[in-house]
């Protein structure tokens, strides 16, 4: 986990902003595929899926704070 963070914090806002709309793409094919009532073939895929595309929203949100911060001194 904190090799992923740190990877992710390496990235750009538009490489994150990419790869969560990769999670978000790959998260809606899980849950039709589930929905569906097929089979999925690592069922904890979907739980680390939502896992990593919080962390990524979550240093964006971070980014996002401090360049406001930076501005309002």
């Amino acid at each position: 986990m904190v090799r992923e963070v740190e990877e992710l914090r390496k990235k750009t806002d538009a490489e994150l902003l990419e790869e969560v709309s990769e999670i978000k793409t790959e998260l809606r094919s899980l849950r039709t595929k589930i929905e569906a009532g097929g089979r999925v073939e690592n069922p904890m895929r979907l739980r680390n899926l939502r896992r990593s595309l919080a962390r990524a929203l979550t240093i964006l949100q971070e980014r996002r704070v401090g360049s406001e911060a930076a501005r309002r001194k």
